[in-house]
């Protein structure tokens, strides 16, 4: 009897204990794959984002790899972005602002390797503007005056003044008055040999009536643009040195650059095509720099009201922009025979300087 009870009693203990080891066992094997899983999550997510890291630096040297004088080197003998290239898709702009934008403890302050010197209400202010929805270009927004106006604070001082730029980005600023200042090509030339220049020129005759409105706008009290013009109205005699006429002798003042850079670093934009064709215009100039051809006609539309056109899209915006109210301004009204008189003047002129600029520019 008692050896019955005792075989009774351990029938009973034996599945309970079975029941603990494999709910042992259970543990052990969950306890596992969790652990498994958790290294090939982790290692699966380091590999991504490495990879992902070498990619985003990688991809300067794919677009821009940058030469000995910090210029990119132009492939395939042209800037323009081809179809299916990086920069001629979405996914090469994308590539690009990264580079632009996510690597900024990397960005210096640099001397400028291209500038924008003329002339004065040329459509100097919209080019930059168009110029700087590239993201390989870092532009100063103000005019730095530094050739002409603030040479004796020195080149350290001048460095301070431009944006901050990664390596293959191109640094640049604008001031007009640059072109016309007779010492500042030699100036320009001493600071570096390989910087680019861009000119934004215009018919003389209109550009000395907008350069006339926007000085009445200041100055209303001024005589009127027709006694200005000349210097003796009875004998006709125009007065070029009176600087709205004067600036607009290009020849004159692009033999002096010529004196010290070679033509082939100086680029001649056309104020008038630049309206009526920016994106063509600013392709040539994103050519010219060796940069692709980011901003393309996806990024303008034309304004009826003002007269010229507008960006889409902004640098870092998503409304549309136009220049200031400054720009664009309704022309004062100049008597037709001094009009004549002036396109007479500036013929000759004009004839010189598409000869050396090597293009005619087919102003009246």
């Amino acid at each position: 009897m008692a050896a019955f009870h005792h075989h009774l009693h351990h029938h009973h203990l034996h599945p309970s204990a079975d029941l603990r080891r494999l709910f042992h066992r259970l543990t052990i094997a969950s306890s596992l794959s969790i652990l498994c899983f958790s290294l090939v999550y982790l290692l699966t997510g380091c590999c991504e984002s490495e990879l992902a890291d070498n990619s985003e630096l990688r991809a300067p040297t794919r677009d821009f790899a940058a030469s000995g004088s910090g210029w990119p080197h132009e492939r395939n003998g042209t800037g323009s972005a081809r179809e299916g290239s990086p920069g001629a898709s979405g996914e090469g702009h994308a590539a690009l602002e990264a580079n632009s934008s996510g690597k900024e403890w990397t960005a210096t302050r640099r001397l400028p390797q291209a500038l924008i010197i003329g002339v004065k209400k040329g459509g100097t202010r919209a080019l930059l503007e168009f110029l700087r929805l590239h993201p390989d270009i870092r532009a100063l927004g103000s005019e730095p005056h530094f050739f002409d106006r603030h040479y004796a604070r020195g080149l350290d001082w001048y460095r301070t003044m431009m944006p901050k730029a990664l390596e293959g980005q191109i640094v640049m600023e604008k001031t007009p008055r640059y072109f016309v200042t007779v010492e500042t090509p030699e100036r320009v030339h001493s600071m570096s040999r390989d910087v680019k220049l861009i000119v934004v020129v215009r018919d003389p005759v209109t550009r000395a009536i907008s350069d006339y409105t926007q000085i009445i706008s200041k100055t209303p009290d001024i005589p009127p643009f027709e006694s200005l013009v000349f210097k003796n109205r009875s004998t006709g005699q125009i007065d070029s040195l009176w600087s709205p006429l004067w600036i607009g002798l290009y020849a004159q003042h692009l033999e002096r650059w010529l004196t010290w850079f070679p033509r082939s670093q100086i680029h001649l934009v056309s104020g008038e095509r630049l309206i009526s064709d920016p994106a063509g215009e600013v392709g040539k100039v994103q050519d010219f720099l060796g940069l692709q051809r980011i901003v393309t006609d996806k990024h303008f539309y034309f304004n009826k009201t003002k007269g010229f056109p507008c960006l889409k899209k902004p640098e870092g915006s998503s409304k549309p922009h136009c220049l200031g109210k400054t720009k664009g301004r309704t022309h004062a009204s100049i008597n037709s025979e001094v009009m004549q008189r002036l396109r007479d003047f500036y013929k000759p002129h004009n004839q010189r300087f598409y000869q050396m600029a090597g293009q005619d520019f087919g102003w009246q």
